[in-house]
């Protein structure tokens, strides 16, 4: 019977092992009454069980599968586990045999667990197979950083030292499994402290890695390593330590003298050294005067005296320059200011010290050899052609390179480019003079060892014009011949033609006119006809010189006119004679508007002087309905608009229809009125009457009031104001209507009352008789 141990379905990385072979007894069945025992050969398979560390899954994480060929799968085998993490951190489904891990583990807290597995009979609890142990082992992530567990660390190194000294050792240690992937391997680098030091990748050891470091120059030296695990690659993780380092001395400068040493940037007027002469006198006995003896130094420096100290004070008079010069030399005079003329045999009262300055070095910005440069090219120049250069130095003693480059804010565009290490320009694209005819551009030149140090240059690029544009007539030119005239004639009014060329001045030359390669416009033949052709149509060619030379081609139009002997013009068309040569299009616009507005003048005109021609004749004539009577007084306002209504003029209906008077409301409604008598002599009397008064009374009311005193004819629905008319009614007329029409009819009504009350006497009398 054989057993086996199996693995997961996708094995982990790493390395297993298969155990030796074990060998069990088992009780056998019982043969002829005695007990027997048979040897069985032990079949379980044991390999390493691997289990990722730091595992985040949801569900627990699978390790492995326990089976044993006793089992037939009819679920009587039940599979037990016991040991390290038994039921808590491992379990053990008892029917299948799969092993899971319950929680998240770490390698670097526990790496392996042991455990022990047997298979049972499920029903009776006896064991199938002798209980068996096996591992399992955390599989390692990379989720340790390297640490420096030493650090910071301190050092110290000769100095003047040859590069490649030792100086010291860093040591990084990482958590992860060393012997599983790259988690665990470090690699060691520098992050600051170059170009001084250097740290080997794989041991950490620091060496110098330049020569002849001076302690007097720079004594304290701070070195940043980092250590990064997975060899250094992306990904992995990092630490890092400080590491300070000390030079530390040796005997390598001589003794020497005190000197004075100035920067070479040190400005005029400044202070440069100090010098002290002592006095062994007290008070102004002990003051002391500094003079510089003429020679080398003379006319660079000054001197003068501190009052308090009576020390000497070297003022610097010149600008100093280390590439011209590096060092000076002179003598400094002490003296007394005051003198005892009883001691002045005893010999000078004076002492001489000589005084040596050195000049120090100070990083510069290049130099230009130029101030600014100027540059020309022509355009349409392909891309990439050099249109010059500028060159700059380092003048100190270090003669660092110089690199170039175009500043970005005079070229936006980005029309030039610069070589970075020859300084040569050349176009980026190509350039158009008639955009932009002048570049400023600004150079930059940079101290490649020290690039804080710039100094700059203006360039101005002219773009010079090339020959693009062809020359071209300045107008259309129009110019006539005579009909008798004579070979090899000008034409008239044609004394010189203009051209005109879009390039500059500087391409342009002079025009050569070429017409039928000829030298000029000239007739070539006589018996010119306007019946048999009125215009001629010339070409002219006219050429520049410049490069590549350019032409065009221009039309001349030449009329055929009529002329005196003498060439006086006498007749040509219309056109020919009122639109003299050369008569440019904005003046022809202007003859034309001024033209139309002079018509529409007229026109204006006449139509005012007609219209108030018609207004006359028609206030002239009388309208036999219509009498106005005019007053000078304005008239009463709005309500005079209601004392007549000017409709029943107008519509007859209206009178028919309605007979009130509209300002005047009627109490009631009044019979039809009769037919006015014709031939009332009465009425024909009181109307004259009425008439008169209107045309003399100056208090009569300023209403626009209309009257109709004459017969307008038959249908009238004033009817007739005659007496014939009248006298043929049958019937009398009854005037009390006229007092309902207000006030202004009383003494109307007043005098018909009267006269219709004298009828009806009259009428009783001849009916008494």
């Amino acid at each position: 019977m054989v057993s086996s141990l199996r693995l997961p379905s996708s094995p982990p990385l790493g390395r297993s092992k298969t155990a030796r072979e074990h060998t069990r007894s088992s009780a056998g069945p019982m043969r002829n009454g005695a007990a027997g025992f048979q040897r069985v050969k032990r079949g379980w398979v044991w390999n390493q069980f691997f289990v990722l560390e730091e595992y985040m899954g949801s569900d627990p994480q699978y390790v492995g599968k326990l089976h044993t060929d006793l089992d037939k799968g009819d679920s009587a085998v039940k599979y037990t586990l016991s040991g390290d993490g038994a039921g808590s951190i491992f379990t053990i489904d008892q029917t299948t045999g799969d092993i899971h891990a319950l929680r998240s583990l770490d390698r670097e807290e526990k790496p392996y667990y042991t455990l022990r597995a047997q298979a049972v009979d499920i029903n009776t609890n006896r064991p199938l197979e002798p209980e068996s142990e096996f591992v399992i082992k955390v599989q390692d992530i990379n989720d340790n950083e390297p640490k420096f567990l030493e650090g910071p660390y301190t050092a110290s190194v000769p100095e003047m030292s040859p590069v490649g000294t030792y100086v010291t050792q860093v040591t990084a240690t990482d958590a992860d499994d060393p012997t599983y992937g790259n988690s665990a391997r470090v690699v060691y680098s520098i992050l600051h402290g170059q170009p001084y030091f250097s740290v080997d990748p794989k041991t950490g050891v620091i060496k110098t890695a330049l020569p002849n470091m001076d302690r007097e120059v720079k004594e304290q030296y701070q070195v940043l390593i980092q250590a990064k695990d997975m060899g250094g690659q992306l990904g992995g993780l990092a630490g890092t330590t400080t590491v300070n380092i000390t030079l530390s001395d040796v005997n390598d400068n001589p003794p020497r003298f005190s000197k004075s040493e100035v920067p070479e940037s040190s400005a005029v007027g400044s202070a440069v050294g100090r010098i002290k002469a002592h006095d062994l006198d007290i008070g102004k006995n002990a003051e002391v005067e500094y003079t510089i003896v003429p020679g080398d130094g003379g006319a660079m420096f000054d001197i003068t005296t501190n009052e308090h100290n009576q020390e000497g004070i070297i003022i610097l008079k010149r600008p100093l320059d280390y590439e011209t010069k590096k060092a000076y030399t002179f003598k400094v005079d002490a003296s007394n200011a005051h003198l005892d003329p009883r001691f002045q045999s005893f010999g000078a009262f004076k002492d001489t010290a000589t005084v040596k300055i050195n000049v120090l070095d100070v990083d510069e910005p290049p130099v230009f050899n130029k101030p600014s440069y100027v540059m020309d090219v022509y355009e349409d120049t392909p891309a990439g052609t050099i249109i010059g250069a500028v060159t700059a130095q380092d003048l100190d003693a270090s003669s660092s390179p110089v690199r170039y480059s175009i500043d970005w804010k005079s070229d936006l565009d980005s029309y030039f480019d610069i070589d970075p290490v020859e300084g040569t320009i050349s176009t980026n694209e190509l350039l158009d003079r008639e955009s932009i005819a002048q570049h400023n551009i600004s150079i930059v030149a940079t101290k490649l060892s020290n690039p804080v140090l710039t100094s700059r240059v203006a360039v101005t690029v002219h773009v010079l014009d090339i020959n693009e544009f062809p020359p071209e007539l300045a107008s259309p030119y129009e110019t006539f011949v005579c009909e008798n005239a004579k070979v090899g004639q000008v034409p008239k009014w044609l004394r010189k033609i203009n051209s005109i060329h879009r390039d500059t001045n500087q391409n342009l030359g002079l025009f050569y006119f070429l017409l039928d390669n000829t030298a000029g416009i000239v007739t070539k033949r006589s018996g010119f006809r306007r019946r048999l052709q009125e215009i001629y149509f010339l070409p002219v060619v006219i050429e520049d010189n410049g490069y590549p030379p350019k032409s065009s081609t221009g039309t001349l139009t030449i009329r055929v006119c009529g002329c005196e002997s003498d060439g006086s013009l006498l007749t040509c068309s219309a056109e020919a004679i009122f639109l003299p040569v050369g008569l440019s299009t904005g003046a022809l616009i202007a003859i034309l508007l001024c033209i139309i507005i002079l018509l529409v003048i007229v026109v204006l005109y006449v139509g005012l002087r007609r219209q108030k021609k018609k207004e006359t004749l028609m206030s002239s004539k009388e309208d036999i309905r219509d009498n106005v009577i005019h007053y000078d007084d304005e008239g009463g306002g709005e309500e005079d608009t209601h004392a007549f209504d000017m409709g029943t003029l107008r519509n007859p209906k209206v009178v028919k229809e309605n007979m009130f008077r509209r300002d005047v409301k009627p109490e009631m409604k009044r019979s039809p009125r009769p037919p006015v008598s014709q031939d009332s002599a009465d009425i024909r009397d009181f109307i004259n009457q009425r008439l008169k008064e209107h045309d003399v009374d100056n208090s009569a009311p300023p209403y626009d009031s209309l009257a109709t005193y004459a017969y307008e004819g038959d249908g009238s629905v004033a009817e007739s104001l005659s007496s014939i008319d009248s006298l043929a009614v049958d019937h009398e007329e009854d005037y009390d209507y006229l007092n309902d029409w207000g006030p202004r009819f009383k003494t109307l009504a007043g005098i018909f009352g009267e006269q219709s009350e004298t009828q009806s006497d009259s009428t009783t009398t001849e009916n008494t008789h």
